[in-house]
């Protein structure tokens, strides 16, 4: 049996890992559970994606690397934004049975992190996939001398690894921009830029500038650019979000290396500074001041203010990346419900789990009329099942036929979103109508035995 190759995840020594694998990511969109009885089908799908996950052969970074290879490929010729950032897995109130997981963020609770950035097409704005994560476990032993330390020895290595990977990975991508939350914020990072890539860094630490200074206090003689609109992202499930006018100023600034930084680092670095705050916010919400970091230039730029526009909605792009974090927990794919227990196990399920909630995220967005390929998520076989049951879906009028090109992935969402129950006439099709659809449309082709049974048994 071939392999979808927007399935695979990777090949494991093994041709039968690497069917079972593929098949088990593809079960994980459809049914949008990480829980194994149900993404098996049956007792035996059960027991072979246990096999699989727990099979020494399997790691998580062959799963993210072979993710990461499929993301670059879509990448190329393209203006990418790269955004990361971190996300803590705590299991407080499901500890029973944990064993070899060091403190979550509280510090007691056993849990995990992961450490992820995906793609976006600067331009359409499109998911494109996952470009690189690290998955790990804290010790359960205190950190000590944690300002000495080298930044190669310290956890926020992870964002510089990040950025040097999408360097390395993303090459042949027209522009590469990598951007992060306040987090991101390390001196280190600014002076070792890749070659070929941009930042843009949320700040976070008011640094001691070279003309004595503070950076925070840089703009207050600056003139304003100007004014401008920005779409805040929605904030927790049923918030749709809001429009908020900002203003915007920014300048050049010279940043000294911090006491504790690296001895290697430069004194000195030179950045372009943006200070975006909003103007009158609504009652009760917080008034959005970021404050940018960044290496694209606005100063001697023809159009400065457009400059400026455009890194604020770059940066604004870094949701994203907590759009895949919210699909990976509570709102989707429920990863800190998943009832697998032996930490390798757990951290394979999560490599996959991250590549499907990225994988379902791009199904949702086909709804509103992504005109990129269905290609990008579905197999050949798949998109030819889906042109002989598009006509089987239409309606009479209208508003119940397909509005889409033919193959692209709008085109797909909407048979999919028909599937799981969507009319065509209330409001667009959310995640669960659209992974009902995918569960469906998975079933389809008759298969006289569990998929995920025939492809694991015999590949521990």
């Amino acid at each position: 049996m071939g392999v979808n190759e927007q399935s695979r995840i990777g090949y494991f020594g093994d041709m039968r890992r690497e069917q079972a694998g593929a098949i088990l990511l593809e079960r994980v969109v459809a049914t949008g559970s990480l829980v194994l009885r149900k993404v098996g089908g049956d007792r035996a799908g059960e027991l072979s994606a246990h096999r699989f996950l727990g099979s020494a052969h399997v790691t998580p970074e062959e799963i993210l690397e072979t993710v990461g290879r499929r993301t670059a490929a879509a990448c190329a010729g393209r203006r990418i934004v790269a955004a990361q950032d971190t996300t803590e897995i705590n299991f407080k109130g499901r500890h029973r049975r944990r064993e070899g997981l060091g403190p979550a963020g509280d510090g007691e609770t056993p849990g995990f992190f992961c450490h992820a950035m995906v793609a976006i097409d600067l331009d359409d704005e499109a998911l494109l996939g996952v470009v690189h994560a690290r998955i790990w476990t804290r010790s359960p032993e205190p950190v000590v001398a944690r300002r000495s330390r080298e930044i190669e020895d310290k956890e926020s290595f992870r964002w510089v690894e990040a950025s040097t990977t999408a360097g390395d990975l993303l090459g042949t991508a027209a522009q590469l921009i990598v951007v992060g939350d306040r987090e991101f914020d390390i001196y280190s990072q600014f002076v070792r830029v890749p070659p070929g890539v941009h930042l843009i860094v949320r700040a976070a630490h008011d640094r001691r500038l070279a003309d004595g200074e503070r950076l925070f206090d840089a703009p207050s003689d600056w003139r304003d650019f100007g004014t401008v609109d920005v779409r805040v992202p929605p904030s927790r499930p049923g918030d749709a979000g809001r429009i908020a006018q900002v203003r915007v100023k920014a300048g050049c600034v010279c940043i000294v290396k911090p006491r504790h930084g690296a001895a290697v680092d430069p004194k000195t670095v030179t950045l372009t500074y943006l200070e975006v705050s909003e103007i009158k916010p609504p009652k009760g919400q917080t008034a959005i001041t970021w404050r940018l970091l960044t290496t694209l230039p606005v100063a001697g730029e023809p159009d400065e203010f457009a400059a400026a526009q455009e890194i604020v909605r770059l940066y604004r792009l870094r949701w994203r990346i907590e759009q895949g974090f919210r699909m990976l927990k509570s709102d989707g794919l429920k990863i800190e419900e998943a009832q697998t227990f032996d930490p390798h196990r757990l951290f394979n399920l999560a490599a996959l789990a991250m590549g499907a909630a990225v994988r379902i995220i791009q199904l949702v967005d086909a709804r509103d009329g992504s005109n990129r390929p269905a290609g990008d998520v579905a197999s050949d076989a798949e998109i030819a099942a889906a042109a002989a049951l598009c006509p089987t879906l239409e309606g009479k009028t209208g508003r119940q036929r397909n509005p889409h090109p033919k193959d692209s992935l709008a085109w797909l969402g909407w048979i999919v979103a028909r599937l799981g129950g969507w009319n065509c006439y209330c409001k667009p099709p959310g995640p669960k109508t659209m992974r009902q659809g995918w569960d469906r449309f998975a079933k389809h082709p008759a298969k006289s035995v569990n998929p995920i049974a025939r492809c694991g048994r015999g590949a521990n």
